[in-house]
Protein backbone atom coordinates (compact mmCIF):
# COMPACT_ATOMS: atom_id res chain seq x y z
CA UNK A 1 0.00 0.00 0.00
CA UNK A 2 0.97 3.34 -0.64
CA UNK A 3 1.27 6.45 1.71
CA UNK A 4 1.05 10.15 1.20
CA UNK A 5 4.32 11.95 0.53
CA UNK A 6 5.45 14.80 2.78
CA UNK A 7 4.74 17.13 -0.33
CA UNK A 8 1.43 16.12 -0.38
CA UNK A 9 0.73 16.32 2.81
CA UNK A 10 2.09 20.41 2.85
CA UNK A 11 -0.10 20.82 0.14
CA UNK A 12 -3.19 19.20 1.65
CA UNK A 13 -2.92 21.27 4.97
CA UNK A 14 -2.49 24.46 3.37
CA UNK A 15 -5.39 24.15 0.87
CA UNK A 16 -7.99 22.77 3.37
CA UNK A 17 -6.88 25.03 6.20
CA UNK A 18 -4.43 27.48 5.36
CA UNK A 19 -6.31 28.89 2.18
CA UNK A 20 -3.37 28.49 0.12
CA UNK A 21 -4.83 26.45 -3.01
CA UNK A 22 -2.15 23.72 -5.04
CA UNK A 23 -2.79 23.59 -8.84
CA UNK A 24 -3.20 19.98 -9.74
CA UNK A 25 -1.47 18.02 -11.98
CA UNK A 26 -3.02 17.39 -15.51
CA UNK A 27 -1.57 14.02 -15.20
CA UNK A 28 0.71 11.93 -13.16
CA UNK A 29 3.13 9.05 -13.07
CA UNK A 30 4.24 6.28 -11.90
CA UNK A 31 7.96 6.02 -11.11
CA UNK A 32 10.01 2.46 -10.17
CA UNK A 33 12.49 2.38 -7.46
CA UNK A 34 15.09 0.10 -6.60
CA UNK A 35 15.04 1.16 -3.02
CA UNK A 36 12.10 2.66 -0.70
CA UNK A 37 11.65 6.32 -1.97
CA UNK A 38 9.90 7.34 1.60
CA UNK A 39 7.80 10.11 2.80
CA UNK A 40 10.65 12.71 1.90
CA UNK A 41 11.10 11.41 -1.54
CA UNK A 42 14.33 10.00 -1.77
CA UNK A 43 15.82 6.13 -2.34
CA UNK A 44 17.03 5.41 -6.14
CA UNK A 45 14.32 5.53 -9.30
CA UNK A 46 15.52 3.35 -12.21
CA UNK A 47 17.43 4.81 -14.52
CA UNK A 48 18.72 3.85 -18.26
CA UNK A 49 17.93 0.42 -20.09
CA UNK A 50 15.04 1.92 -21.94
CA UNK A 51 13.24 3.10 -18.56
CA UNK A 52 10.75 6.24 -18.20
CA UNK A 53 7.85 6.79 -16.20
CA UNK A 54 3.80 5.62 -17.26
CA UNK A 55 0.83 7.33 -16.85
CA UNK A 56 -1.53 5.95 -14.40
CA UNK A 57 -5.15 6.86 -13.64
CA UNK A 58 -6.84 6.02 -10.60
CA UNK A 59 -9.92 4.73 -9.62
CA UNK A 60 -12.50 6.69 -7.74
CA UNK A 61 -11.44 6.83 -3.94
CA UNK A 62 -13.82 4.44 -1.09
CA UNK A 63 -13.27 3.30 2.26
CA UNK A 64 -11.34 0.62 3.24
CA UNK A 65 -10.49 -0.44 6.79
CA UNK A 66 -11.57 3.30 7.48
CA UNK A 67 -8.87 4.65 4.84
CA UNK A 68 -9.37 6.50 1.74
CA UNK A 69 -7.64 4.20 -0.85
CA UNK A 70 -7.60 4.47 -4.86
CA UNK A 71 -5.50 1.88 -7.29
CA UNK A 72 -4.56 2.12 -10.77
CA UNK A 73 -7.56 1.29 -12.85
CA UNK A 74 -5.72 0.27 -15.97
CA UNK A 75 -3.08 -1.94 -16.18
CA UNK A 76 0.92 -0.38 -16.50
CA UNK A 77 3.39 -1.51 -18.85
CA UNK A 78 6.90 -0.11 -18.86
CA UNK A 79 9.11 -0.17 -22.04
CA UNK A 80 10.74 -3.59 -22.29
CA UNK A 81 14.30 -3.05 -20.64
CA UNK A 82 17.05 -2.48 -23.18
CA UNK A 83 19.38 -3.29 -20.12
CA UNK A 84 19.09 -4.33 -16.51
CA UNK A 85 16.83 -2.02 -13.98
CA UNK A 86 18.15 -4.23 -10.69
CA UNK A 87 15.43 -4.94 -8.74
CA UNK A 88 12.47 -3.17 -8.19
CA UNK A 89 11.48 -2.70 -4.72
CA UNK A 90 8.98 0.13 -4.49
CA UNK A 91 6.76 2.78 -6.50
CA UNK A 92 6.33 6.14 -6.53
CA UNK A 93 3.70 8.74 -8.16
CA UNK A 94 4.47 11.92 -9.86
CA UNK A 95 3.50 15.56 -11.06
CA UNK A 96 5.69 15.40 -14.47
CA UNK A 97 7.40 12.44 -16.22
CA UNK A 98 10.16 13.31 -15.31
CA UNK A 99 11.34 15.70 -12.04
CA UNK A 100 7.98 16.98 -10.57
CA UNK A 101 6.98 16.25 -7.06
CA UNK A 102 6.50 12.80 -5.47
CA UNK A 103 2.76 12.68 -4.62
CA UNK A 104 2.64 9.41 -3.10
CA UNK A 105 4.82 5.99 -2.69
CA UNK A 106 4.70 1.87 -1.40
CA UNK A 107 6.19 -1.07 -1.84
CA UNK A 108 5.28 -3.11 -5.60
CA UNK A 109 3.08 -5.88 -5.07
CA UNK A 110 6.14 -8.38 -5.63
CA UNK A 111 9.72 -7.03 -5.90
CA UNK A 112 11.47 -8.95 -8.54
CA UNK A 113 14.36 -7.97 -10.55
CA UNK A 114 14.22 -6.33 -13.75
CA UNK A 115 16.95 -7.83 -16.91
CA UNK A 116 17.23 -7.08 -20.09
CA UNK A 117 14.28 -8.37 -22.31
CA UNK A 118 11.72 -7.90 -19.19
CA UNK A 119 9.48 -5.98 -19.18
CA UNK A 120 7.56 -4.13 -15.82
CA UNK A 121 4.27 -5.18 -15.94
CA UNK A 122 1.19 -3.91 -12.97
CA UNK A 123 -2.04 -5.48 -13.47
CA UNK A 124 -5.23 -3.21 -12.85
CA UNK A 125 -5.96 -2.44 -8.88
CA UNK A 126 -2.59 -3.75 -7.92
CA UNK A 127 -0.61 -0.28 -7.25
CA UNK A 128 -2.60 0.85 -4.28
CA UNK A 129 -2.09 4.60 -2.48
CA UNK A 130 -4.27 5.15 0.63
CA UNK A 131 -5.05 8.42 2.95
CA UNK A 132 -5.89 7.98 6.85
Amino acid sequence: MGAASNWLEHAVLNHFFRNTPTTPSTNVFVALFTSNPTDAGTGVEVTGGAYARRQISFTAPSQVNERGQISNNVEIRFPIATADWGTVTHFAIFTALTGGNMLAHGAVPTARPIITGDEAVFRSNTLVVTLD
